[in-house]
């Protein structure tokens, strides 16, 4: 079984989240973040010029006449807030708010699958009832063939775990190294895939089989 790789990374040039400004990260730890993410997929060198691209960027293929999929984000599962016990993610009530800014991916052809790296950076901002000092961030990813009824041919959950700083507002990045799916069989249109990503409260529910061990 191949392990899940997360990566969570320290600082990153400040983004505008909904729930207020973000600050500034310092400049060297935010280089070292961009690096990391231009080195996995390729990046610009313009980090406001990333942030204008439509979902998933540009494709990396380094395989001819593969297709990668682009990467969408489910609607309803863009972000991902957290309240006080027994109250509703509203208002006063919210602990934190995790957003989602940009995404990345990455394809290679092995024998009869495509592996995929998804890259995801987003940043975790702290709520009017303040967050706790760490924060578990849980993410989805599935490989979708789209269509006349959607089919998912692979699913997979991620997390990463986020320090919270005094100024409440931190960046994060999962790195999902793993994602691996059957060729598309002839006569399926390949164009018809689709990454899709969200955030999935369900991947901090520990698996039943796995408890019981």
């Amino acid at each position: 079984m191949r392990q899940t790789r997360v990566i969570r990374v320290g600082t990153l040039a400040a983004v505008l989240l909904a729930m207020g400004a973000a600050a500034v990260a310092p400049p060297a730890a935010a280089q070292s973040l961009t690096d990391r993410f231009k080195s996995l997929f390729g990046g610009g060198s313009d980090d406001k010029e990333q942030q204008n691209l439509p979902a998933g960027g540009p494709p990396v293929d380094p395989t001819e006449g593969l297709t990668c999929p682009q990467v969408n984000i489910r609607a309803g599962a863009s972000t991902y807030a957290v309240a006080v016990p027994g109250k509703q993610a509203v208002g006063n009530d919210v602990r934190f708010q995790a957003s989602i800014v940009k995404t990345a991916r990455e394809c290679n052809l092995n024998g009869a699958e495509i592996v995929a790296k998804i890259g995801i950076q987003g940043r975790v901002v702290a709520g009017p009832a303040g967050a706790p000092a760490t924060v578990d961030i849980p993410v989805r990813i599935a490989v979708v063939q789209g269509g006349i009824g959607e089919k998912v041919i692979a699913t997979k959950a991620y997390r990463t775990t986020v320090q919270m700083t005094g100024d409440g507002s931190v960046p994060f990045t999962i790195v999902a190294e793993d994602m691996v799916y059957p060729v598309p069989p002839p006569g399926a249109n390949a164009d018809n895939y689709v990454f899709y990503i969200g955030f999935d409260p369900q991947a901090l529910t520990p698996e039943r089989g796995k408890k019981r061990k």
